[in-house]
């Protein structure tokens, strides 16, 4: 496996369009809910043993080969919030394009043939890892982190949070993101031999809720 294949696929920078979202803290810093790194560290904590779990599980399922089409139906079923299931497949239809460019792959294509509106983020990243010779846990990584640095990124922009106590807030987070990625791979291994219904379907209502609200403000920064 290639370290520096993790490094880019995780990177900011990478032009899967993950910068233009916010993860819900737009929403959450309007309501009030963020307003100091502390506030910004439990809201992230939130996000990643719900949410991202979840889609941790599921980018670690593709990245071991489940079928990518059986696993996006999962995805769509453990999205009850019709703004986030709009969001995950913008994600992933950017996610696909950045990612097929870096790593041509035939299961890529398959898989863009067959959802050509977008299949859910997550399914398309495990995919992009698994063409990259990167495993499941590699994959649940890069959505652990990204789960929690979109937000952090975000309140930077939102509120002047002093970019220092963001990042400080992601380290403090590290032991917490390498065990949710364990925990993602160790259920996509047994969804591997028991079935895509042993994944978690872990949510957070209150993201689900703001991100409807989010949705149908006239005027906002991030995308979600």
């Amino acid at each position: 496996m290639s370290r520096a294949a993790l490094l880019v696929l995780a990177d900011g920078r990478f032009p899967a369009g993950g910068h233009a979202h916010s993860g819900g803290a737009e929403a959450a810093v309007k309501a009030g809910r963020i307003r100091t790194a502390a506030d910004l560290a439990e809201f992230c904590r939130g996000r990643l043993h719900t949410a991202g779990l979840t889609a941790a599980a599921l980018a670690a399922a593709a990245a071991a080969g489940l079928d990518p089409l059986l696993l996006d139906e999962a995805a769509d079923a453990r999205t009850p919030s019709p703004a986030l299931r709009a969001t995950a497949r913008k994600l992933g239809r950017q996610m696909m394009r950045a990612a097929r460019a870096t790593w041509p792959s035939a299961e890529l294509d398959a898989l863009a043939a067959a959802r050509p509106r977008g299949a859910h983020q997550p399914v398309v990243l495990g995919l992009a890892a698994r063409a990259a010779g990167l495993g499941p846990e590699d994959a649940a990584h890069c959505v652990a982190y990204e789960v929690v640095s979109g937000p952090a990124t975000a309140v930077v922009r939102l509120m002047s949070l002093d970019p220092f106590d963001a990042t400080g807030v992601l380290a403090r987070l590290a032991p917490e993101l390498d065990a949710v990625a364990r925990r993602a791979a160790v259920t996509a291994a047994e969804a591997v031999v028991e079935g895509i219904d042993a994944l978690p379907a872990t949510s957070a209502p209150l993201l689900d809720v703001m991100a409807e609200a989010h949705a149908a403000w006239p005027v906002r920064l991030f995308a979600s």
